[in-house]
């Protein structure tokens, strides 16, 4: 058995702060280069790292999780579209650190941002997943989220085309 699932370990989920960039950084670029979470394969320098937590920091919509004292993951919401007619709906982003997967860190995280987009007002939370990532779909599954559609071949990386599954989660 996997050391990491032998003993029970607690997860804690706080807001974000401009201490954890680089810690959110290491995980969003470890998913660039290995992953098709983010349809990059651009890592984001340390200035984009400090803007792009900077205006999750102000809307108060980033969340990290720590597991024994170390960032496990983290959580981000903002604006699904930028014009003024969208601005009730929020998308999520949930990544889990290598090594982290199935402690509920993502969980933990999901919830966050569920009662944190709750608390503020917001109507709707859309995940916009590459269809291969069951693990993320069943996720936005055990939190109510259904699936709205898949958008076949709208990106490409790692020299193939990939489709973008669409869920929504009604949030009033």
């Amino acid at each position: 058995m996997n050391p990491i699932y032998e003993r029970n370990r607690t997860v804690t989920v706080r807001l974000a702060h401009p201490g954890d960039v680089e810690a959110m950084r290491a995980i969003r670029n470890h998913a660039i280069k290995h992953s098709t979470a983010l349809w990059t394969q651009t890592p984001q320098s340390p200035t984009e790292g400090v803007a792009w937590l900077a205006a999750h920091l102000a809307r108060g919509s980033a969340f990290v999780a720590e597991v024994e004292g170390e960032v496990a993951g983290f959580a981000v919401y903002g604006p699904w579209r930028e014009l003024e007619g969208y601005r009730h709906t929020m998308e999520d982003s949930v990544y889990v650190c290598e090594g982290r997967h199935g402690l509920g860190v993502g969980s933990a995280l999901l919830t966050a941002l569920i009662t944190s987009a709750r608390e503020v007002g917001h109507h709707v939370m859309i995940a916009g997943i590459e269809a291969e990532n069951t693990a993320s779909i069943r996720l936005h599954e055990r939190f109510g989220f259904h699936h709205v559609g898949t958008v076949p071949e709208v990106g490409t990386k790692f020299g193939r085309w990939l489709d973008l599954t669409i869920m929504r989660l009604p949030l009033t």
